[in-house]
């Protein structure tokens, strides 16, 4: 792994972290991100991304983990929960203590999840509070969006802020495909 693979590829100068937090190597923080970290731990996996205005707090007796390949949308809040590996959390999500979030799911916009919720792995979860409207495994389309904000993440930090007018999005569609056989 070189050293770029290894560590964090773009930390908005905006991004507060405080506490005990764990960024994956290749993950990006976004403008006006929170993670506080004061009782228990934060973990970000590999390659995922918080975006803008995400507000991450851990729980009196819950720390807060992220999976790999995940996104995190802007105005979410993550309370002492737990995400799965390839998840994508929606616009304005909240989720509370003790909730778990199953690889490869998603969380549509807007949605509530009551504490010590469990969602199952391939899960399409909607609503106040949230609850799963179907099944699907969601692996593919969720790394495609992480790959997508880590070429992002990377343009960011060179100072270009338009990479998506130039990425060929079946390139990171084949890259997705290629991880998700375990071949990248």
């Amino acid at each position: 792994m070189t050293d770029q693979q290894a560590r964090p590829a773009f930390i908005h100068p905006t991004a507060l972290v405080y506490g005990r937090v764990d960024i994956g190597p290749q993950s990006s923080l976004w403008p006006y991100s929170v993670i506080r970290a004061e009782r228990n731990a934060v973990r970000i996996g590999r390659c995922s991304n918080i975006q803008d205005f995400v507000m991450i707090h851990v729980g009196y007796d819950h720390g807060v983990t992220i999976g790999d390949h995940c996104s995190v949308t802007h105005h979410t809040t993550l309370h002492g929960c737990t995400i799965g590996d390839r998840c994508l959390i929606g616009i304005g999500v909240t989720i509370m203590d003790g909730c778990v979030i199953g690889e490869n799911s998603i969380v549509a916009g807007h949605s509530f999840l009551r504490e010590n919720t469990v969602i199952p792995p391939d899960s399409i979860v909607m609503g106040t509070p949230g609850k799963v409207v179907r099944t699907a495994d969601m692996s593919l389309a969720n790394v495609v969006n992480a790959l997508i904000y880590h070429r992002n993440a990377l343009a960011y930090a060179a100072d270009r802020h338009r990479a998506w007018e130039s990425m060929d999005l079946a390139d990171v569609e084949a890259e997705a495909a290629a991880l998700l056989r375990g071949e990248a």
